[in-house]
């Protein structure tokens, strides 16, 4: 019977490529991690770049930041006060989380102010 499909020829290569983990899997410190996390946080910082830099694959920071920023929201029950900084601008109560980098706040004023 003729086939008029094409060959294709695969090559199984069994070296490790450069760079690649040695060893079966990595297993990350829970300080590396919260680390890596506190690190991915801070306001500006990219994340795949921080990853690179680290040695690690950006999807496995993003994932660590997420599982992170999942478990800080169960954690507050909706009965738990959250510390909060108000601010009064023209009579626009504004309430912020007092972690809130100066920029952030700066560029929130500035928007109150014009509007």
């Amino acid at each position: 019977m003729p086939t008029t499909g094409s060959l294709q020829l695969i090559e199984a290569v069994t070296e490790r490529l450069d760079g690649a983990p040695v060893g079966e899997r990595r297993r990350w410190s829970d300080e590396f991690k919260e680390r890596a996390v506190a690190a991915a946080l801070e306001p500006g910082v990219n994340v795949s770049a921080l990853a690179r830099r680290l040695g690690i694959s950006p999807p496995q920071l993003f994932g660590w930041r997420k599982a992170f920023l999942k478990a800080q929201a169960r954690d507050v029950s909706p009965g738990t006060p959250v510390p909060m900084v108000e601010i009064v601008v023209g009579g626009v109560i504004i309430r912020l989380s007092p972690d809130l980098d100066e920029a952030a706040l700066r560029r929130i004023i500035r928007a109150v102010r014009t509007a």
